[in-house]
């Protein structure tokens, strides 16, 4: 079994790693990390919760330390670009973690917050910095940072940027990249923009691939209940009586939803946070904080938080409202059976999500178990019930890219076997794909 000394690792990586109790690489970390510290660019196929951010952050650590090269003012020697806030903070948490005991300076750049201070951390060089791509450009077009000196450069969770309307402001950042460096580009799925994206930003790709495309987690323990809309919120109210529900993610389609089940949960002596576009940046760290340290059990949150939430033990993730966008929900479910535990995901399903609901089961290619409703049999007489002429899918378009330029922050095992056939349409479910829908906030 290989470990991580067996990477070639200067000695102050392997302490720091070593202070964290990492021993064992992941699958993702087994490949890549010898590849990336040869300097070989790199096309990763990887889920969140893979750990691949250790995967391009210890080879860049060392990277960078050897050389023994100082930043240029208003220039960084590595840039990560992020889809999101939160997600921006842990991977760059992530760089001070492993490189605690090397003098390398990073910092993390993303909006919503007053940029004067980010201008005079980028005075004197970075070595590393972590972006969301927004409030980077602002930085550039404001000259208070240039890429002319970039190393590496990472492009993380890419399929995300995809969805969040980020797509422009990555070609703009990388038509300023030099035409020397080394490009590391992970994404958990490959649309076609992203393929076209990287074959321009790569060359000579290794391509590292740890789980098929858009799968589920082998430890989740998936389940859907049937339920009329205006029923969820007493739904989740039951739910919550089981004790084992420690820690617990729920998701909503909208804010607004995000906004109106923490307030039913409060007046029945409920305590949750909610954490959104709408919330502030102090906000949303606070309601992440508490959470993570148990003082809340409860975060309502809405997909722009599925890929930006990295907390171990959390025991269930909660689908109050199915995504209309059938990947959201492996993403969602993906923050459970973390580090090797275990998980349970329940979806709430009502009359109009049930073509969500047959959409998920094909892209994950097997049959999501029905949970008998806690409520009663009443709600059960939805599971059979023909689909009223609204459950069609809505025609919604895909937002404009430059709306994502501002948007808010959308929010890291093994999958589910692929051999097998798409499961049965339930009855009265539409049987035609129409467009993909917009996806809500």
């Amino acid at each position: 079994m290989q470990t991580f000394n067996d990477f070639g690792l200067s000695a102050p990586i392997l302490k720091a790693l070593a202070a964290e109790g990492y021993v064992t690489p992941t699958p993702i970390q087994a490949q890549a990390l010898p590849l990336v510290l040869a300097g070989k660019d790199i096309l990763g196929i990887a889920q969140t919760g893979t750990g691949k951010t250790a995967a391009f952050a210890l080879p860049i650590i060392e990277r960078l330390s050897k050389s023994g090269a100082r930043p240029q003012p208003r220039s960084c020697r590595a840039l990560v670009l992020s889809p999101t806030r939160e997600l921006a903070s842990q991977i760059e948490l992530s760089f001070r973690t492993y490189g605690k005991f090397l003098r390398l300076q990073s910092t993390v750049i993303f909006g919503g917050v007053p940029v004067g201070r980010q201008v005079r951390t980028c005075a004197a060089g970075l070595d590393i910095v972590v972006a969301t791509p927004g409030r980077l450009l602002d930085l550039i077009n404001q000259r208070a940072i240039n890429l002319n000196a970039l190393e590496v450069f990472v492009l993380d969770e890419a399929d995300q940027m995809l969805d969040m309307g980020f797509i422009h402001d990555i070609r703009k950042i990388v038509s300023l990249l030099p035409a020397k460096r080394q490009s590391l580009f992970f994404s958990a799925t490959m649309p076609k923009e992203m393929a076209e994206l990287s074959e321009r930003l790569l060359t000579a790709p290794v391509k590292v691939a740890v789980t098929p495309v858009a799968s589920t987690v082998e430890r989740i323990t998936q389940q859907v209940i049937f339920s009329e809309t205006r029923m969820k919120q007493t739904l989740l109210h039951k739910l919550l009586e089981d004790g084992s529900i420690s820690r617990a993610l729920v998701f909503t389609r909208t804010k607004h939803g995000a906004d109106r089940v923490v307030k039913n949960l409060a007046a029945h002596g409920i305590v949750a946070d909610a954490i959104h576009g709408n919330k502030s940046q102090g906000q949303r760290e606070r309601a992440l904080a508490a959470f993570r340290n148990g003082q809340s059990r409860l975060l309502i949150a809405t997909d722009i938080a599925a890929r930006g939430i990295d907390i171990d033990g959390v025991s269930h993730v909660i689908n109050f409202d199915l995504p209309n966008v059938s990947e959201s929900y492996v993403h969602r479910i993906g923050r459970t059976a973390r580090a090797g535990a275990a998980g349970i995901a329940i979806s709430f399903c009502d009359r109009e999500e049930r073509a969500y609901l047959r959409d998920i089961e094909r892209l994950t290619r097997q049959r999501v178990p029905v949970m008998d409703n806690p409520l009663g049999p009443d709600a059960e007489m939805l599971r059979d019930a023909p689909a009223s002429p609204s459950a069609a899918r809505p025609q919604q378009h895909r937002r404009p890219p430059q709306q994502g330029r501002n948007a808010g922050p959308q929010a890291q095992r093994p999958s589910a076997p692929h051999g097998q056939r798409p499961a049965a349409s339930r009855q009265g479910e539409p049987q035609n794909r129409s467009q993909r829908p917009q996806r809500q906030s």
